[in-house]
């Protein structure tokens, strides 16, 4: 092949490098889902993963273009690659997962590291490693176009991902043909890595002199080629972990943050002729103060179309900010090029890890939005210092707001909270308040702003369900016909306050599934649902639908699907191998109930297909807000396959027949999508 087909295979494979290692995250942690109970954090923590795994990769980069031994060398990329399809051949087998809750970091770094570690490592070297070997077998400069072309790599696989491939390819078909392709980049990069050469006296002369003629970068600009990577990083973390938290832990607004952080690469790379430092910085000034104001709101919700596009834009513009002044700082030389790419590789790994693992570790609140913010603007202040007082007296400014925003929130979130903790599976608070109707004492368990129980300390009050659970409710409805006066069988799937516990009668058994080790107690010992109940209560602690296969048929009369953390839905809690696992664990006759109230998703028409789908009907409820006694509006479907507890009249006063949406498909654990389920106008 003459010089143009070369550098056009080094362009291809650099391209679909980017390609397959941005299809396998999604993939990945898809799959990583069910282990951990759906949560949020899972896509944050392996975000962290990706970055510590990507920083290995540049270091992989870094030794393999050093000087000297090129032949060893070679040979040690070729045995990785031939590793790397063996793993694809005969993946690990065996491995059990399952206990995963107890150390869930951990679980997944063993588990990616284990299942991806080593294609992942190469295909994240794959892009600095071979613009090097460019430069090596055929002079001139450094192409940096390649670091946009590798990302643009990554968009297309992040955009296609949601929209293209997770709603009509089963992940057991995206697995092979990820695989498919990743052969095809073996042996491209075998290919290359045969062909590639050290230097020779002529380049390497010409590389002294060019070295020499670029002065080597300064110990401030390489502190900044991993301060400015590591704020954009958390932004990416930031701004992903709000959007699943408060909307779903859905690949589709993972990708979102992350396409806008793969774009402001491109752009920064690509077209730096583009970047206007005074425009970008007056937009960033607009984003951070409008988004801090809306943070400062702690009781409002915005639409869901408005608040993703505010909160991906102004992640864009931070990061474009971020990668552009790291461009601008961009070494001359080629002996500096792996650094600049390891540094700015160890900016994301630091980055992540600070929102991801060490926020929640170190915070007993939710402060990643706004800390991350504080961060920016003082990045901000630092890299515009030098344009006068005007963009000193800005940043500085708005760098003394934010922290005035963190110390306010901080002062909100501890204002009438009793307890405050957080670990991987949220943030969860109780606050004490005497608020009208009753003067008497109101404890609300909150997981992050939303509400998951409230208990009423008035006489006579104590033992009533409120909240989504008062007695005119779907799940109320569902207990008071099931069983006429015989003792009832009940399961529940989450805790909460344990507020389900205030039906429990002389007789009744109540077993609670709970994957949050720190609800337990937070339920047992500042709310008395629990403790009053008349019914025997038991609990089984880890992900629900992990521990209901491990047990012997229970025979519920009644069991209750409620681990939803606020509009986040852990998606293999709502499938058909779910919903096996479910029926095996039902008396005849049993009930199953679903609490579908989301601000986002309409759940119910998909809960109905997959009743349709295993012979069971369903029919929806829907319970008005009652302050007076603390009700709040909530809709439940119920689902059962006796067709007589539908008939009963209390069911046929309230039941609602359930819409049909047109090209709605039954999840199962190789296939989801809740796009055809958003409803972008709601608050």
């Amino acid at each position: 092949m003459n010089s143009t087909h070369w550098r056009a295979t080094y362009g291809a494979t650099i391209f679909l490098s980017a390609l397959l290692l941005f299809l396998i995250e999604p993939i990945a942690a898809k799959q990583l889902l069910p282990v951990l109970g759906g949560s949020s954090a899972v896509w944050v923590t392996c975000l962290v993963f990706f970055q510590a795994a990507l920083l290995l990769g540049y270091l992989y980069a870094h030794w393999m273009s050093r000087g000297g031994e090129v032949g060893r060398r070679r040979i040690v990329h070729l045995a990785l690659l031939t590793l790397c399809l063996i793993v694809l051949v005969a993946p690990a087998r065996g491995l059990d997962f399952s206990k995963g809750t107890t150390h869930p970091v951990t679980t997944i770094f063993a588990a990616l590291g284990l299942s991806i570690g080593v294609p992942f490592l190469i295909l994240g070297a794959t892009s600095p490693l071979l613009q090097v070997w460019l430069f090596r077998g055929e002079g001139g400069t450094v192409s940096y176009r390649l670091f946009a072309l590798s990302n643009a790599g990554s968009l297309l696989a992040l955009v296609a991902y949601p929209f293209l491939i997770e709603p009509y390819i089963s992940l057991r078909t995206q697995k092979v043909a990820w695989s498919v392709g990743f052969v095809v980049f073996a042996v491209l990069s075998a290919l290359l890595a045969l062909r590639s050469k050290s230097p020779g006296k002529g380049q390497a002369a010409r590389g002294q002199q060019s070295t020499s003629l670029a002065a080597r970068s300064s110990i401030a600009t390489k502190w900044m080629w991993f301060l400015l990577p590591m704020v954009a990083a958390m932004q990416l973390s930031a701004v992903t972990s709000h959007l699943t938290v408060n909307v779903a832990a859905i690949p589709l607004l993972w990708m979102l943050p992350l396409a806008a952080y793969l774009i402001s690469f491109i752009l920064a790379f690509e077209a730096p002729w583009a970047y206007r430092r005074g425009v970008v910085v007056r937009v960033l000034v607009l984003m951070l103060a409008s988004l801090g104001y809306a943070l400062a709101k702690t009781d409002v919700s915005l639409p869901i179309g408005v608040g993703i596009v505010f909160f991906v834009v102004e992640c864009f513009v931070a990061c474009l900010f971020c990668h552009c002044e790291a461009y601008a700082l961009r070494p001359k030389g080629a002996s500096e090029v792996t650094l600049f790419y390891l540094l700015i590789a160890a900016g994301g790994v630091t980055g992540t890890f600070l929102v991801g693992i060490a926020s929640p570790l170190i915070f007993a609140a939710n402060y990643d939005l706004p800390f991350c913010f504080l961060m920016t603007a003082l990045l901000a202040l630092a890299v515009t210092w030098r344009d006068g007082w005007a963009q000193r007296l800005l940043w500085s400014t708005g760098s003394v707001l934010l922290m005035v925003l963190v110390l306010m929130l901080h002062t909100v979130y501890q204002r009438e909270a009793m307890v405050e903790v957080r670990n991987f599976y949220g943030t969860l608070r109780v606050k004490q308040s005497y608020a009208a109707p009753h003067a008497n004492a109101m404890r609300m368990l909150l997981n992050g702003t939303i509400q998951h129980g409230t208990q009423w300390f008035s006489p006579g009050l104590s033992k009533v369900p409120t909240t989504y659970y008062a007695e005119d409710s779907g799940v109320g409805v569902a207990l008071r016909l099931c069983c006429e006066e015989r003792p009832r069988h009940m399961g529940v799937i989450g805790l909460g306050s344990g507020t389900l516990a205030a039906y429990g009668r002389s007789g009744d058994r109540f077993r609670f599934y709970e994957i949050n080790p720190q609800v337990g107690p937070i339920a047992r010992n500042l709310f008395t649902y629990l403790r009053d109940s008349g019914a025997q209560i038991s609990f089984a602690d880890g992900d629900a639908r992990t521990s209901l296969q491990g047990e012997a048929a229970q025979n519920f009369d009644v069991l209750v699907v409620d681990a939803f953390s606020g509009d986040a839905i852990p998606l293999h809690l709502l499938t058909l191998e779910a919903m096996a696992v479910y029926q095996r664990h039902l008396a005849v006759g049993g009930v199953l109930a679903f609490h579908v109230s989301n601000q986002y998703l309409n759940l119910a028409p998909e809960i109905a297909l997959l009743a349709r789908s295993v012979g069971m009907r369903a029919m929806r409820i829907d319970s008005k807000e009652d302050l007076a006694r603390g009700a709040y509006r909530s809709t439940w479907v119920l689902l059962s396959q006796d067709g007589g507890f539908f008939s009963k009249p209390a069911v046929l006063l309230v039941a609602m027949p359930i819409e049909v949406v047109r090209g709605l498909r039954a999840w199962t654990d190789d296939y989801s999508s809740v796009l055809p389920l958003l409803q972008w106008g709601r608050n």
